[in-house]
């Protein structure tokens, strides 16, 4: 089920060299304003109220802003990896993270499952 799946989703390399710490907290920082700026984006055809928000301390723990681009923040990547974990760590999908194709297929159905989990978020924010 994965597999025909793995050619389009998208991966990073290992590099080729070690990389400078510089360079690292670089592109640390460069990712983390990137976000910043996602976070001031509003949504188009969202209506902001002033009233209170009840999701406001999941938004604080998921990294999400209400309104704006990052509405899911990191739920999903974080609700896909730990399940995945939890049905590895309980033998329900069998996975052997020594070989190299079994982790390369279990990190893609988490990215696939991440996926599907962002649009079922996306389409239960759209209908709430």
């Amino acid at each position: 089920l994965v597999r025909p799946m793995l050619c389009v989703l998208p991966e990073v390399e290992q590099p080729d060299r070690k990389i400078p710490f510089r360079e690292r907290i670089l592109w640390t920082v460069i990712v983390l304003f990137i976000f910043l700026v996602c976070c001031q984006i509003p949504l188009y055809g969202v209506q902001t109220t002033k009233s209170s928000d009840p999701f406001y301390w999941v938004r604080v723990l998921l990294a999400s802003n209400r309104g704006t681009l990052m509405e899911l923040g990191i739920s999903p990547i974080v609700t896909s990896g730990l399940v995945m974990q939890l049905l590895a760590g309980s033998n329900i999908i069998e996975v052997n993270q020594g070989l190299k194709e079994d982790r390369a297929l279990f990190q893609g159905a988490q990215k696939l499952f991440g996926i599907v989990i962002t649009l079922g978020e996306a389409v239960a924010y759209v209908f709430s």
